[in-house]
Formats: C-alpha cells, sequence, structure tokens
C-alpha cells in the first residue's frame, strides 16, 4: 500500500504554513491575515486538487481518444456549512472545453470516467459532499 507524507511547518508569527509535499515541491498555505501576502486557503486547495485531479484524467484520456482541444478549464464552485466545523457539502464541477468540432461523445466518456472511475479526489469528495458535474462547450 503506497503512503504519502507532507511536511507541514508553522511559519513563526504568521498565519502561514510551509508544505513540504512528498515530490519536494513547497506551497505556502494559511489566512494571509497580515494583509499583505496574497496565499492560498485550506480549502481552496482542495477544489483546485479536486480539478486537477479529474483534469489529469480527462486530458490523459482525450489523448488517447485522439481528441484535440484548443483549451480546457475546470471551475469549481462549493457551498460551505454554516456551522462549525465548515466544510463543503456541495460541490459543482464545470468541466469547459474550447475547440472546433468537438467530438462531444468522446468528451462525455472521458469526464465520466474520471468522475466514476480514476479520479481518487473526486471519491474523497464524495464522502462528506454532493457533488454536481456540468460539462460545457464553448
Amino acid at each position: 500500500m503506497d503512503t504519502n507524507t507532507v511536511i507541514t511547518n508553522w511559519k513563526k508569527g504568521t498565519t502561514e504554513f510551509e508544505c513540504i509535499n512528498p515530490n519536494g515541491i513547497s506551497t505556502i498555505l494559511g489566512t494571509g491575515s497580515d494583509g499583505e501576502k496574497k496565499i492560498a486557503s485550506p480549502k481552496a486547495i482542495m477544489l483546485a486538487s479536486l480539478a486537477v485531479c479529474s483534469g489529469l484524467d480527462v486530458i490523459a484520456i482525450l489523448k488517447k481518444m485522439r481528441v484535440e482541444l484548443d483549451d480546457f478549464k475546470i471551475n469549481t464552485t462549493a457551498r460551505l456549512t454554516d456551522e462549525h466545523p465548515r466544510f463543503y457539502d456541495e460541490v459543482t464541477v464545470e468541466y469547459h472545453f474550447f475547440g472546433e468540432d468537438l467530438d462531444k461523445d468522446k468528451i462525455e466518456k472521458s469526464v465520466d470516467l474520471s468522475v466514476t472511475r480514476y479520479c481518487g479526489v473526486m471519491e474523497m469528495f464524495r464522502g462528506f459532499s454532493k457533488v454536481k458535474i456540468e460539462i460545457k462547450y464553448n
């Protein structure tokens, strides 16, 4: 069984933490309450992780299907509960595909495979949130 370890160091005197991922990449997270730095919040990083996990699947599947895209983006929108601990109880993942003569059947199949089979982050989100999927063609 695989394991991952993220080392998280508090930056003394701040509301920031440096997170060193298993691959050695460092990310700063926190609240940025000092008013000067703009840093990612832990909950926003969760949404980004969801989008990237699924996006990597979709791109890999479409490449195998020989589907060409001009561009691709994912918007994730989540609703936080009112009571503490606040968490995302509803998440909408919008997949936006750009290009000429897009093969909608293959695109929908790639998204479906990611959502139902490959994306582990999506599976984790389903454990605590209602996840809604939307596909848009531009």
